[in-house]
């Protein structure tokens, strides 16, 4: 049975997914000279994208934009800028741009962690952080949805310049146990009742912390410090799953 938590180049990740990630930042900043600098992480909803991201954030001191449906260029770079620490930036389009490019460029190791991705596709925003990526040089990790590949292709200059990529997978087993450990680390919960958050959320990291979140209200109602899959079940516990339950499955 393995439990050891997966590492990259030392550093401890909680899930199998945070450490594919931080792997592709590292890889990113440890590349050759003239080779590519955007990278590409792609998945499911739910499977904790999103996570890998913010945690990659806090061990490389990258900066992280989430981008919004709503975005357009100029308020997708003022994001960049204030989380490069230029809050009030003014000036055109164009100022901004240079203006973010000259930050980054200033600490060319410092990542660029962009997330929600499609949106820069759909609005028209991507070719813009491809200028970004190419004038400053810094690592850029775009974070997507599992067809994200597949709109960038379409983009002839996008086609060559990922140097690395991979893709979100469900959580296992042992991604279960971790989550537990980190989210509920008093409370004993049995393999059998991981196991079957993790199959009826369909391995999403999403999903698995709903259910683990019932599974300890339910052992506190209970009065337990360790719950097992016969017991979270006859305290009524529920299962988060990709539908919403009904009213008489709620009751």
């Amino acid at each position: 049975m393995t439990t050891e938590k997966p590492k990259v180049n030392g550093e401890t990740a909680p899930i199998k997914n945070v450490a594919a990630c931080l792997q592709l930042v590292r890889s990113l900043q440890n590349r050759k000279p003239l080779q590519p600098n955007l990278g590409f992480f792609a998945g499911f909803s739910g499977y904790g994208k999103s996570v890998a991201a913010l945690f990659c954030q806090n061990k490389t001191g990258a900066a992280y934009v989430e981008v919004s449906d709503t975005w357009n260029r100029g308020k997708l770079m003022r994001a960049i800028l204030s989380e490069l620490g230029v809050y009030q930036p003014r000036g055109t389009l164009s100022d901004l741009e240079d203006e973010v490019i000259g930050v980054l460029s200033r600490d060319p190791k410092r990542p660029l962690i962009i997330d929600e991705a499609d949106f820069l596709v759909s609005h028209r925003m991507i070719e813009l952080v491809r200028i970004i990526a190419k004038k400053s040089g810094v690592p850029l990790l775009l974070i997507g949805e599992e067809t994200f590949p597949q709109k960038i292709e379409a983009i002839d200059r996008f086609r060559d310049l990922f140097l690395v990529h991979d893709f979100a997978q469900p959580c296992d087993l042992d991604d279960t146990r971790s989550l537990a450990r980190t989210l509920y680390p008093t409370l004993q919960i049995s393999d059998d009742l991981l196991e079957q958050a993790r199959i009826e959320g369909d391995g999403r990291v999403r999903r698995i912390g709903n259910t683990l979140h019932a599974v300890a209200e339910t052992a506190a109602k209970l009065g337990l410090s360790a719950i097992a899959l016969d017991e979270y079940r006859a305290g009524n516990g529920k299962f988060s799953r990709s539908k919403l339950p009904t009213r008489k499955e709620a009751a």
